[in-house]
């Protein structure tokens, strides 16, 4: 196929590395030209994802027009805050039936809107997939086995995608349930800072599991209120993805929790990250959107006081231990 990745960060160059590994025509197109004439000199993107080379039939390039040019498929692996204002540039751009992959997770500021929905207002015409599940971008650079699952309402578009990202190490299924799957992947980040302030504060095991499964749930109540089936959660876009969000050091948002932790600010930390942790703009939309459908969602609620500096994370599990005591429904 013919596929464009749109986005040279981590997880661009990652999904256009092993994209064109397995045999497609692969552009990745990033903002920066001086960047991108490089990666195309170097065969490398050595900001973002040093040591791993890229095949020679992929091309760099910084014109957005020539990168998505007859392309079948158009990956969007792009901050999810940047993902309405890149659709709007590619209206002009793109082949009919073209199929749309985006793989930003989060939740749009002003609408609350999952990304599906962002790319289906900007691109009414063109089908829609996500792509989501426990993989970070260097492990999958390397070629280590991973799982993914790509999630659209059209079966053909899914399908498409799902051949596209099929490799002998990239295991990629299939789901109608793209609210499942777009809540999933939005809300993990914000359940993996909570998990981070807990890691640093020197809770324990057993403080992580309870975070881990209560926020499974939390995100679970969303899905299911905004049309989702809850059971999605249970696999690779949920439980897969929040066991390896907040358990694994290579996790920017569990890295945001554990710097709060330890008493630093938020600017500091983002700045010092250098790449967008999902979870900080996330857990704000999701309190919200929590509220305008009529659930609680504590663990969430806790974490966007603590980013917005209302909270201390240790005020924040006190918060959480002094709840009032209910049976536990799953």
């Amino acid at each position: 196929m013919r596929i464009a990745v749109v986005g040279s960060g981590s997880w661009g160059t990652a999904l256009a590395a092993t994209l064109g590994d397995a045999g497609h025509e692969t552009s990745l197109w990033g903002r920066d030209a001086a960047a991108m004439a490089d990666i195309g000199a170097r065969r490398e993107n050595q900001r973002y994802l040093p040591g791993r080379l890229l095949a020679p039939a992929i091309r760099a390039t910084a014109d957005l027009a020539a990168a998505v040019a007859d392309s079948v498929v158009v990956v969007l692996a792009l901050p999810s805050a940047a993902v309405r204002s890149l659709c709007q540039r590619l209206v002009p751009q793109l082949a009919p039936g073209a199929v749309i992959v985006c793989a930003a997770k989060g939740l749009e500021d002003e609408t609350r809107l999952t990304m599906d929905a962002v790319v289906s207002a900007v691109l009414p015409a063109l089908p829609v997939v996500l792509l989501s599940g426990p993989t970070f971008a260097v492990e999958v650079a390397r070629g280590l086995p991973a799982a993914v699952v790509v999630a659209s309402r059209d079966l053909g578009a899914a399908a498409t995608a799902q051949r596209a990202f099929a490799t002998d190490r990239l295991r990629a299924y299939t789901t109608e349930d793209v609210v499942g799957v777009a809540i999933g992947g939005a809300l993990k980040n914000v359940i993996a800072i909570a998990a981070g302030c807990s890691d640093g504060l020197g809770f324990g095991n057993n403080a992580r599991a309870a975070l881990i499964t209560r926020g499974l749930h939390e995100m679970g109540r969303l899905a299911e209120r905004r049309g989702g089936n809850p059971l999605t959660l249970s696999g690779l876009a949920g439980l897969g993805d929040l066991v390896l969000t907040c358990t694994s050091d290579l996790s920017r948002n569990r890295k945001v929790g554990l710097a709060l932790a330890a008493g630093e600010s938020l600017p500091a930390i983002t700045n010092r990250l250098g790449q967008v942790a999902e979870g900080v703009g996330t857990a704000r939309i999701a309190e919200a959107l929590a509220a305008e459908v009529g659930i609680e969602m504590p663990i969430t609620s806790q974490v966007a006081a603590v980013l917005a500096g209302t909270r201390t994370p240790r005020e924040a599990v006190a918060d959480l231990l002094s709840r009032e005591s209910r049976p536990e429904r799953v």
